[in-house]
């Protein structure tokens, strides 16, 4: 599970660049981005990847408060993914992409009270997790609505992310595809996409506290 992360910083435009030959967005985003809020997002459009703002929580055609969808659509598993209302659309017509981050954040439980821990790549570079999207005209405003949910995967076995969440909760993580697996997975076909719903490889994450400073006014 995910609900918070650190989007891609401007100053890695050309990582994106190297791996994707295309732009980061030119509107600002948020440091950090929780449910609803807009990250950069990789996709194909016309065959070449693109990157976009997009709102962190799917949001289906049909939703009806489409404000606050999201807020329980951030994360899809991979085992049911193909079959939820919210997601099968986006899964059946391959619209498969990337959520390009500096890191993102689990609450540690293993001190009885939780903790955020921020994981990130072992070699400190940005890292791309994959997503499904929809994309869409809301006709009563006129507005266009892009976003995507992240997929994930058990992690019970998972050296860095099983320590993650409550004692007795199941461990899951988000995809997180290798630098080899990107253009691949932007390309894939529903039939082809389990393939690439994995854990890390041994050795790509890494993780450390970073719990949050509440910083008192003084007066």
């Amino acid at each position: 599970m995910c609900s918070n992360f650190e989007p891609i910083k401007r100053n890695s435009l050309q990582w994106v660049k190297t791996h994707f030959d295309c732009d980061l967005p030119d509107s600002p985003w948020r440091e950090e981005a929780y449910p609803t809020y807009p990250a950069p997002f990789i996709y194909l459009n016309d065959g070449k990847p693109k990157c976009e703002l997009a709102q962190f929580g799917l949001i289906p055609s049909w939703a009806a408060d489409k404000g606050k969808f999201g807020l329980k659509t951030y994360n899809a598993r991979s085992e049911t993914v193909h079959e939820k209302p919210s997601y099968r659309k986006a899964w059946k017509e391959s619209r498969f992409g990337l959520v390009i981050v500096e890191g993102f954040y689990e609450p540690n439980w293993e001190t009885g009270k939780a903790v955020r821990w921020r994981i990130k790549r072992a070699d400190d570079q940005p890292l791309a997790i994959a997503s499904i999207w929809e994309r869409f005209i809301d006709y009563d405003t006129g507005e266009i609505i892009f976003s995507f949910s992240m997929l994930t995967v058990n992690a019970d076995v998972d050296p860095i992310m099983n320590h993650f969440h409550k004692p007795a909760d199941e461990k899951r993580s988000v995809v997180v595809l290798t630098e080899q697996q990107y253009l691949p997975w932007l390309e894939a076909k529903s039939s082809e996409a389990p393939s690439f719903l994995n854990l890390a490889p041994e050795g790509y994450l890494t993780s450390e506290p970073a719990p949050k400073i509440l910083i008192k006014s003084i007066i």
